[in-house]
Formats: structure tokens, C-alpha cells, sequence
């Protein structure tokens, strides 16, 4: 099996799974497009690449851990792209959330090519990819998994099968991002009420974060709040474009997501308001006549 892997996209989860790689003992080539990203990587033990087609030459399983659909057209099919480079039996493992549509089609196309594919959406945060225990939301044929199991489990603490062709990764993964949208919306409304209401942040906070009502995405989030610091770690317009993909989803089949609906409003109104680029908890800041914490030594 081969030792050489490559990591295209060094974002907050990118960079993790390019050093849980490095640490299980893998020659980990990496790319992105900020090239002191790939370099800092470099410095510390991995080798840089001048392109995605570069890459490719050299790993014989390329994880892809880009934005959204459009990109990972761009990192395979566009100029120095991938998929020409790639040996016949390559592995091109896709971890960006796309529609599932869109991951079905691409293992059609890479087939086609003498290329294998993965469905691999991932999730945990930044900190979970660090350290190797983030969960990976995979589908796609056997002998897919024969070349590149070790390396999902140097990346992940769980790794799910959930298929033997593309489609249900990206599935399953759409739906975790419809529950962390509406659980960021929920807070936000939850936590502006309050504040709105005369009830301290803080001790809103501590008191939700010991009952019932918590959540994984307000304690994490409303964190974020109390801090001031809307430093993007996942952007709000990551959920204008995930549950815009649920949305598309359920839309082909007629199903009603009222919830859903009503969270993509706000991280569009959130997005608009020029907040797009700002942490997801800066889907607050839409509600009128509140008073957010201030960062230290802010204003």
C-alpha cells in the first residue's frame, strides 16, 4: 500500500488532516492556493506542490478538501488539474459537502477515466481534524477502501461506510449540516432574546450549557459571542451554501424542511448585511436593538 498521499486544500480542516496524515507516518504532498499555506506545511515535513496536476503525479490518493462543487471541478478538470495526472487506479477522495447529485456524477466521470473516487464528507471542526479524531462520511466502491482505508483512520476516530457508490456520504452529510444550521439559528435567536430581555450573556450561557436546552452548537458558538470574536473558523456563507444544498435536496423531492427554510433566511440575511465572511455565529448580528459583548480590549 502506498505511503504517498496528497491533500489539496489547506483550510482549518485541510491543514489538520494533512498533519494527522504526516504524524501516522505518510509522505504527505499538499496544495493550495495560498502558497505560504502549502510552504508552512512543507517546513515542518511535508512537500509542497506548485500545482493540483503536480500533486497528482506524485500521490497515488488525493484528498480534496475544497469549498464546494465548483471548486473541485476547478482542482480536477481545469488548467494543471488533477484528473490528467493521476495514475489509472488513483484514488480522487472528495471531503467538500457538495449535492449528492453532484458526487454520484463525478465518480461516473472519473470511472470513465480509470480513476477511482470517494464520497468523504467529513465533520468535527478544526481542532477534531488536528488530532485525528474527526468523523468522515464516506461511500464508494470496495476497492476503494483497499488502497485508502489506513489513511481515513489516521484522519478520523470514526469512519462510516455507508454505501458501495457515491451518493450517501454527501447525503449524510447534508443532513448533519441541516441540524448544525438550524441548531446555529436556534442559539442565535435564543441568545439574542435573552440579551434583549435584560438577562447577562454570560450567565445565559452558563445557565443553557448545564440544561436541557444546550446544544453542541451553542456551547461551541455562543462561545464565540460572548467572546466578540467573529474570527471565521466555518463562515456564514458556508450555510448560505449548505443548507441552500439541503434545500435543493428536499426541493427535487417535494419534502418540506419549514425549519430549514426559516435558517437559510437568516444566514442570507446574516450574509447580506455584510456579515458573509464572518464566523456563522455572526447570524446574531441580524437581530436589531441588542447589545453583543465586545472583544477585549474593543471598543
Amino acid at each position: 500500500m502506498s505511503k504517498t498521499v496528497g491533500v489539496i486544500g489547506l483550510g482549518a480542516m485541510g491543514m489538520g488532516m494533512a498533519t494527522s496524515l504526516r504524524r501516522g507516518g505518510y509522505d504527505v504532498h499538499v496544495y493550495d492556493i495560498r502558497r505560504e499555506a502549502a510552504e508552512a506545511f512543507a517546513a515542518e515535513g511535508g512537500r509542497a506542490c506548485a500545482s493540483p496536476a503536480e500533486l497528482a503525479a506524485a500521490a497515488e490518493v488525493v484528498f480534496s478538501v475544497v469549498v464546494n462543487a465548483a471548486q473541485t471541478e476547478a482542482v480536477l478538470f481545469g488548467e494543471n488539474g488533477a484528473a490528467g495526472a493521476m495514475r489509472p487506479g488513483g484514488v480522487f477522495a472528495m471531503c467538500s459537502t457538495v449535492a449528492p447529485a453532484f458526487a454520484v456524477d463525478m465518480e461516473a466521470r472519473l470511472e470513465e477515466l480509470g480513476l477511482m473516487f470517494l464520497d468523504a464528507p467529513i465533520s468535527g471542526g478544526a481542532a477534531r481534524a488536528a488530532s485525528g479524531e474527526m468523523t468522515m462520511m464516506t461511500a464508494g466502491r470496495p476497492a476503494v477502501y483497499e488502497k485508502c482505508e489506513p489513511m481515513l483512520h489516521a484522519m478520523a476516530a470514526r469512519v462510516y461506510k455507508l454505501g458501495a457508490s457515491a451518493g450517501n456520504g454527501s447525503k449524510v452529510k447534508i443532513i448533519n449540516q441541516l441540524l448544525a444550521g438550524v441548531h446555529i439559528a436556534a442559539a442565535a435567536e435564543a441568545m439574542a432574546l435573552g440579551i434583549r430581555e435584560g438577562v447577562a450573556a454570560q450567565d445565559l450561557y452558563e445557565v443553557i450549557t448545564h440544561s436541557a436546552g444546550n446544544s453542541w452548537m451553542f456551547e461551541n458558538r455562543m462561545a464565540h459571542v460572548l467572546a466578540g470574536d467573529y474570527t471565521p473558523l466555518s463562515a456564514v456563507d458556508i450555510f448560505v451554501k449548505d443548507l441552500g444544498l439541503v434545500l435543493d435536496t428536499a426541493r427535487a423531492s417535494k419534502f418540506p424542511l419549514p425549519l430549514s427554510a426559516a435558517a437559510h433566511q437568516m444566514f442570507m440575511m446574516a450574509s447580506t448585511a455584510g456579515y458573509a465572511r464572518e464566523d456563522d455565529a455572526a447570524v446574531i448580528k441580524i437581530f436589531p436593538g441588542i447589545e453583543l459583548p465586545k472583544a477585549a480590549g474593543g471598543a
